[in-house]
């Protein structure tokens, strides 16, 4: 940011137009603020493709059922009321169940409700029912469960609400408090890290405040895009939109107030001294919140709606967080006064403590034989590479998804002891109503392996209503739970023989179906988003530090630390914490938010480096450089480590292993790659790293003249 610009940010007037400015934004935002869940879209539909086939069959079956039906399978087992007793009593709660209104008081069951049936141990009973939510009605299932429990109230019996709808409802109680109590756990962790690092029982304040700032006006713009815009958001995102704003904003903070204290010490007049601080620090805060943005638009390549979706979200948090700490905290800094600094206020021609700490310390060291730290280093890192062996990113089976057990897995294990296969796991075939091709079709579809026959019949296919609109549309039970690989090898064999009946143009739906095409969605944008993101922040690097060596060499640090991070986390997932695998969307995530973040912590060392290298030399820039940044981008990778390891809180084995890597990849990125890999990578090659470009003339190394 050019100097006056960054002056008149924080003048003595300007300053209070500034707050007068985000004030008014917060007003404007927070009644949106609470409304954020209620425009959220987590239904597994919404989140694929229109090119899936899982899609297109919805919607070829929207004459038969509303795409926004839910299949719902209630359980009932007792040890005591057993066999036709359990079967009528289960019966009996057909015409209060069938009779269910949502919240709007319109009937809530699609259809009529299937009989009930009474597995062959004669301990269990199933009946399936379809609950028609409405488009974002996902939130409305909890309310619609605890119906089903009222009505299903008997003595002795131990009621199960699972199947598609039972999910949806444990999803909603996993997400339950999403905008509440994580934003209070993350901010209760990073006051605690603030506190601990500034010393101050006043100077945490102000970047706090800012923070929530921030989250606030982000939020309000999100619910607008959400509900105005057609953007997909979800519970995952709203959860990594949050920890992100509060992570990322706070290193912000921590760096331009570490700045703005070291030019406290240049400057008597604080306006003055911003105005450099800003001028010096805005940058890197620039490139370091560009890079973020970028890579998360790059998220807007996938197949998957929700990824795609994902990526403008968090990246108009990060944009808003940029401007929120560009802009406010200056000024509430300048508004504050040295005080805030309480109780040690820097002073004018005072000490930079940074000068001899640890960190200058660490550089020493380095600077010995920096090529052995290196290689040393580097090898280091390989080794812990090896662990992406043990990586299964196939996806997650339902009772496998969250890290505590819920409702609807517990139902799934009652049917499966008792040899009963959930009815409400349907694989739906659509298919021109030519009476021949339906009939090849139905044929096709008899001979699959894995599909239940049906109660009182020979048949595993049955059809579902007349024909309607030019199309037939046939119904079958899958034999296995709605996301393992069994469901998606039956999933597979049914497109295999329905697509090759000449003339039935079938397709293939269902909830397996719909997992399977999310399965792979998700490994086609592996292949396409990493590349991508990698020539991207290749691209910010080369123009933020005018050079190539640089760059490739940064990027190569972090895409090792990436590779380290994820195999360390993968051996810890398998066997400390026994994770059966990871979502076949984690290794893109990981890799996009590590890379991204990763990247900033060199962008905020490098541009320090680059600014001293041209009067001092490269190797005098790099120790100065790692000196006068150790301590802030260190503090800074904590804020974020913390704060993703708080998405650990939620019961979710994705956002539990994304939150531990991510933090793990952090931490290796500031104690690790940046402190000593890039310092003695830049300590080795000296003047290398610029080229094509060259640091100013003159510019001597300690020893005198920069080899």
């Amino acid at each position: 940011m050019h100097r006056q610009i960054a002056g008149t940010l924080t003048s003595p007037k300007t300053k209070w137009f500034v707050l007068a400015f985000w004030v008014i934004a917060l007003a404007a935002s927070i009644p949106f603020f609470s409304k954020l869940a209620d425009v959220q879209n987590n239904q597994a539909s919404s989140w694929l493709p229109a090119s899936a086939e899982s899609t297109r069959g919805l919607d070829k079956l929207t004459p038969f059922q509303s795409p926004n039906s839910v299949a719902t399978t209630v359980v009932y087992t007792s040890a005591t009321v057993t066999g036709t007793p359990l079967l009528e009593l289960a019966q009996g709660d057909v015409p209060a169940l069938q009779s269910i209104k949502s919240s709007d008081g319109a009937p809530a069951v699609d259809g009529k409700i299937t009989a009930p049936l009474l597995s062959q141990d004669k301990q269990v009973v199933q009946l399936t029912l379809n609950f028609n939510v409405g488009k974002n009605g996902w939130s409305k299932m909890p309310g619609l469960v605890k119906d089903i429990r009222q009505i299903a109230d008997h003595s002795g019996v131990t009621v199960h609400v699972t199947g598609q709808g039972g999910s949806a409802a444990d999803a909603s109680a996993a997400f339950g408090g999403l905008d509440s109590t994580l934003l209070i756990a993350a901010l209760g962790v990073v006051v605690a890290i603030l506190l601990f690092v500034y010393r101050s029982p006043t100077l945490w304040l102000v970047p706090i405040v800012s923070v929530v700032v921030g989250i606030l006006v982000t939020f309000g713009f999100v619910y607008m895009l959400a509900k105005y815009a057609h953007l997909t958001v979800n519970g995952q995102s709203q959860a990594i939109l949050s920890i992100l704003c509060i992570g990322a904003g706070t290193d912000y903070a921590l760096l331009l107030v570490s700045r703005y204290r070291e030019e406290l010490r240049n400057y008597e007049d604080r306006h003055e001294a911003m105005a450099h601080a800003l001028h010096r620090a805005a940058p890197a805060i620039l490139a370091s919140a560009g890079t973020v943005i970028l890579g998360m638009l790059c998220l807007t390549f996938a197949e998957m709606s929700s990824t795609s979706g994902m990526g403008p979200v968090v990246a108009v948090g990060v944009a808003v967080t940029y401007l929120v700490m560009a802009t406010l905290l200056p000024a509430l800094l300048v508004i504050c006064g040295r005080w805030i600094f309480w109780p040690k206020r820097p002073a004018v021609g005072s000490e930079e403590p940074t000068e001899s700490g640890i960190w200058a310390k660490v550089g020493q060291r380095i600077a010995v034989r920096p090529r052995a730290v290196w290689i040393g280093t580097a090898l280091v890192l390989g080794i812990a590479c090896i662990g992406l062996v043990q990586l299964n990113a196939n996806g997650l089976t339902n009772d496998h998804t969250y890290t505590k057990e819920f409702d609807s897995v517990a139902g799934q294990k009652v049917l499966v002891t008792h040899g009963m296969a959930d009815n409400s796991n349907r694989l739906l075939v659509v298919a021109n109503a030519d009476p021949v091709a339906a009939a090849a079709v139905q044929a096709a579809l008899e001979k699959v392996d894995g599909l239940a026959i049906l109660p009182g019949s020979q048949q595993k296919v049955f059809q579902i209503d007349p024909p309607k609109g030019g199309v037939i549309a046939f119904g079958a039970v899958i034999q296995a739970d709605l996301s393992t690989q069994t469901a998606f090898d039956t999933v597979s064999a049914a497109r295999s023989a329905v697509h090759a009946v000449p003339g039935a143009d079938a397709l293939v739906t269902g909830t397996s179906a719909m997992y399977l095409d999310t399965k792979l969605a998700s490994q086609r944008d592996d292949k396409v988003i990493i590349p991508i993101v990698l020539v991207v922040v290749l691209l910010v690097l080369m123009i933020l530090l005018r050079a190539l060596v640089a760059p490739l060499m940064l990027l190569a640090t972090v895409v090792l630390s990436f590779g380290a991070a994820l195999g360390i986390s993968v051996l810890l997932f398998k066997y400390a914490f026994h994770f059966a695998g990871s979502d076949a969307s984690f290794p893109l995530f990981a890799f996009v938010f590590l890379v991204a973040l990763g990247i900033d912590y060199n962008i905020f060392l490098m541009t320090r480096v680059r600014e001293e290298a041209q009067h001092r030399g490269t190797r005098a820039g790099a120790l100065i450089g790692l000196t006068s940044t150790g301590g802030v981008i260190t503090s800074a990778g904590l804020v974020l480590a913390a704060t993703f390891l708080i998405l650990g809180s939620l019961p979710l084995v994705f956002l539990a292993e994304l939150g531990v890597t991510v933090a793990l990849g952090v931490m290796l990125d500031t104690m690790i790659v940046r402190s000593i890999l890039v310092t003695a990578l830049n300590l080795d090659l000296g003047d290398k790293i610029w080229w094509p470009s060259r640091p100013a003339a003159g510019a001597l190394s300690p020893a005198g003249a920069e080899a």
